[in-house]
């Protein structure tokens, strides 16, 4: 009409709903009006994305104090549009408070301000004059920018969780405050505070959901205004509580499920209420209270998922006892996976072909053979004393049994890891990453020297077992170690291991092939040219004395279940492999269906049952003659 362009300004634009919004951008688009929208919501969630992408976005901020001192000034000295024609006078302090309260509000510190001004009467020269007591009374309360449903509230309470998840209190305490004071409702922060409280502190301090729920019990008996010391309790103990995020292994395993091909439920594992008879839902499950310490090796994991690693402890708290308990159970299991490659224990190689791909399942399930290594761990560090400023050499690194305990043993010191080859220490330094860079051990292999470096204590399992020149072997030990350092070796001892024939009556042979096969397996232990077989405990003494080391030797005799499963049976007595299996040693006594027969009545009497398995270890200690 008058051919100037027409400006549309509309306040609180994301009251307007979906369609009316809609219903403006043809005439944005067109030019026919200049839209202005004001909103004290984040526009980018309640005006629509159309208008949004046609707008340039302006967000307006809180006034500074010396913004407010000019609204002030300008408001007192306006004769039109303030009080400019009235004699005012307002002490300084006055004027602080008003702008402090104010918080940034030009509006609520002019609202302040009129109402100090129309309430107070003049004195006897017709001034005006607002003290700190009137300025206090006009302006009880500060503006505080906080709505329930917008940006601050979420701000604010972003503020606070992550002020409690880093463990400031004092932080934790100002955005509660900042809560309370706008009229927070005190559920919604009890609600995100059981969440934290097993989110971020977990099993850092178990006890803090209960805290936490206890304190919203105690609000909702109480309600306001006293309600606010059980919320602050609340606060402070999640503030200063150990912060563990292991819970979120839980998103871990969905993640499993999700991207995973679904397996089925382990047969021992099923409800044997309904279908026991018929499919043997539930047979061969372990019953964990029958057992001592209420544990016993079991799969619980479908097979295809065995092995797989999920919770991660923290070191906070709590978790840091749970966490050495599982790392060293974890530990145990992984050194009996790779040592019995499927049967458990270490013994069974002398006459086990080696399938690496064998029962991956064990690596969880050979619990008792893992227990038993983790004894064999605690037994070999008793007996030397280690200090935390001591370097360790660990001198047959195949697992971290050993090597991370004495991590754990030597938080000063220095630890370092002897690997036989590079597929080994490839995947020891995989194991090494978790640590942080200056806690790793050193990884050593045969390519790479020691240099000078000298030790004060010299660890290992089974490292002169195999050898064939076992003199030679502690001999080199002689310049690894310092003048007054010590050997603590555990050396598994293959001739006094278990005798397979006698897991089975020997009334279901004929006396002839009784005999024959006692003599058979006996000539395993008696083969000279084989160097695991071919010494006892006796035969390292004097090996450490020609060393010039004076040494003890303790045998401790050994006991564990072993389950006997058709795929042990099988290894057991394979024919033709890379390495002897129990069936070949056998061939050199027994025609081949005498070896039958031996393995028909294994079967009958062995398979599908967990049999008592015996041997022996040597704890050697040396030190150097004085």
């Amino acid at each position: 009409m008058y051919g100037n362009n027409t400006i549309l300004f509309v306040d609180e634009v994301h009251r307007f709903n979906k369609a009316q919004q809609d219903a403006l951008l043809p005439w944005v688009e067109n030019g026919t009006v200049i839209l202005i929208g004001a909103t004290t919501e984040n526009p980018y969630f309640e005006v629509n994305k159309a208008l949004v992408s046609r707008s340039r976005i302006f967000q307006l901020k809180s006034l500074q104090s010396q913004d407010l001192y000019q609204v002030i000034e300008q408001c007192i000295s306006d004769p039109n549009r303030g009080y400019g024609a009235l004699d005012i006078q307002l002490v300084p302090k006055a004027v602080d408070h008003l702008v402090n309260v104010a918080n940034g509000d030009a509006r609520a510190l002019l609202n302040a301000l009129e109402l100090a001004v129309e309430t107070t009467r003049p004195d006897g020269e017709n001034c005006i004059r607002i003290t700190l007591e009137v300025a206090e009374e006009s302006i009880q309360r500060r503006a505080v920018r906080y709505d329930k449903e917008g940006d601050a509230h979420f701000d604010t309470i972003s503020a606070f969780i992550k002020s409690v998840r880093g463990s400031d209190p004092d932080a934790a305490l100002y955005w509660l405050a900042r809560m309370i004071y706008a009229g927070e409702d005190p559920r919604y922060i009890f609600r995100r505070l059981v969440i934290l409280a097993s989110e971020d502190i977990g099993l850092g301090d178990p006890h803090a959901v209960s805290v936490v729920t206890s304190c919203a019990n105690a609000f909702d008996r109480v309600g306001m205004p006293e309600g606010r010391y059980p919320l602050a309790q609340a606060t402070l103990y999640l503030a200063t509580a150990p912060k563990s995020n292991s819970t979120m292994a839980f998103f871990d395993a969905l993640a499993a499920v999700e991207r995973e091909q679904e397996d089925d439920v382990p047969l021992h594992l099923r409800d044997p209420s309904r279908d026991k008879h018929s499919f043997g839902h539930g047979q061969g499950y372990l019953y964990p209270h029958s057992y001592r310490e209420h544990w016993v090796e079991q799969q619980y994991l479908p097979s295809s998922l065995q092995g797989r690693v999920f919770y991660q402890p923290s070191d906070q708290g709590y978790e840091a006892d749970i966490r050495q308990q599982v790392e060293r159970r974890r530990e145990a299991q992984l050194a009996a996976l790779v040592d019995g490659v499927g049967v458990a224990l270490p013994e069974v190689l002398t006459f086990s072909p080696k399938d690496p791909g064998a029962e991956q399942w064990l690596q969880r399930t050979l619990s008792q053979a893992g227990e038993r290594l983790g004894e064999v761990r605690d037994r070999l560090f008793a007996l030397t004393t280690i200090e935390r400023h001591h370097v360790i050499l660990n001198l047959n690194t195949r697992t971290g049994l050993l090597t991370w305990e004495a991590v754990r043993r030597v938080p000063e010191g220095g630890v370092y890891a002897w690997v036989q080859n590079e597929a080994y220490a490839q995947a020891f330094l995989e194991q090494a990453e978790r640590l942080p860079e200056l806690r790793r051990p050193t990884v050593l292999t045969s390519g790479r020297e020691i240099g000078e470096v000298r030790f004060d204590r010299i660890i290992g399992r089974n490292v002169l077992m195999a050898k064939e020149d076992k003199a030679a072997a502690v001999q080199k030990m002689v310049p690894l170690l310092r003048p007054e350092g010590a050997i603590a070796l555990a050396e598994t001892i293959h001739c006094h291991t278990q005798r397979l024939y006698k897991l089975v009556d020997a009334a279901s042979f004929s006396k002839r092939l009784y005999k024959d096969l006692v003599k058979a397996e006996e000539a395993i232990y008696k083969d000279d040219a084989d160097p695991m077989v071919n010494w006892t405990e006796e035969d390292l003494l004097p090996l450490f004395a020609e060393a010039g080391f004076k040494a003890e030797i303790q045998v401790e005799q050994t006991s564990t279940m072993l389950p006997i499963t058709a795929k042990t049976l099988e290894r057991w007595f394979s024919i033709g492999r890379e390495k002897p299996s129990y069936g070949d040693r056998l061939s050199a006594v027994l025609s081949t269906k005498d070896i039958e027969k031996v393995r028909q009545v294994f079967t009958q009497q062995l398979q599908g049952k967990k049999v008592k398995w015996g041997g022996a270890i040597a704890f050697v200690t040396a030190r150097r003659f004085v």
